[in-house]
């Protein structure tokens, strides 16, 4: 069956180019024009990716990402106007997966979307190479479940986080820059202000590192990018 993308977009031109773009390349596209119906839609056909127009009318989408996001794993593509910079920041922080400026080239949006849904299908499935299970200080890394599990809590990890952090353990006390972490989660080259890899290592050390501000675990190098403390080293 065909993955399904619902668009969130009160642009109604805007809404129906996109959608019919999407539908020629294959996909199943629904169309909502605000949150209420979005909300209707995913009640009785959840999809598996929302691109959502961040400037929406009534409830926009950095809350619809909030919202989504506290109850579900499904891939959230925000749609940005070219001056929205601190927006697609706060919005990669609420749990976004990835931006697209307006007006974007078609090309571009459809290899992003084709990226993410291809890493959220794999998203259950045994993965090959490393162990399923990796353990450093208080956490379990559940590579199966895509999750970071302690004794205290269970921290459900986004596409981008499972990846980036994935990439990170596999590697330990190697720095890697963000322009080889972009590729390796299956984004474009990185470009200039993208801040996308930072985001999600925030993300990450917010959900496991006892004092995000001063981490023990993903450590920045300077100039260079982050890289993963070997527990063996420890």
């Amino acid at each position: 069956m065909a993955q399904h993308i619902l668009i969130v977009e009160d642009d109604r031109t805007t809404r129906m180019r996109l959608a019919a773009y999407l539908r020629e390349l294959g996909y199943r596209v629904s169309e909502a024009e605000n949150a209420d119906d979005m909300e209707t839609i995913v009640g009785f056909d959840p999809p598996e990716l929302l691109l959502v127009d961040i400037n929406l009318d009534g409830k926009d989408g950095l809350t619809i990402t909030r919202e989504q996001r506290a109850k579900s794993r499904v891939g959230i593509i925000l749609l940005t106007a070219r001056d929205d910079q601190v927006d697609k920041i706060v919005g990669l922080e609420m749990g976004a997966d990835d931006y697209v400026t307006k007006p974007f080239d078609k090309r571009e949006l459809a290899a992003r979307v084709k990226n993410l849904l291809a890493r959220i299908a794999d998203i259950g499935q045994a993965p090959q190479g490393p162990p399923p299970v990796e353990t450093f200080g208080p956490w379990c890394f559940d590579r199966i479940r895509r999750r970071l599990v302690s004794a205290a809590r269970v921290e459900p990890l986004t596409p981008q986080e499972f990846e980036v952090l994935a990439a990170l353990t596999d590697r330990p006390g190697q720095t890697l820059s963000r322009a080889r972490l972009s590729e390796m989660i299956g984004r474009s080259p990185v470009r200039a202000n993208d801040r996308v890899i930072d985001v999600v290592v925030g993300r990450l050390r917010k959900k496991l590192e006892r004092d995000p501000a001063n981490p023990e675990w993903i450590l920045t190098e300077h100039g260079q990018g982050y890289h993963f403390v070997d527990p063996a080293s420890i």
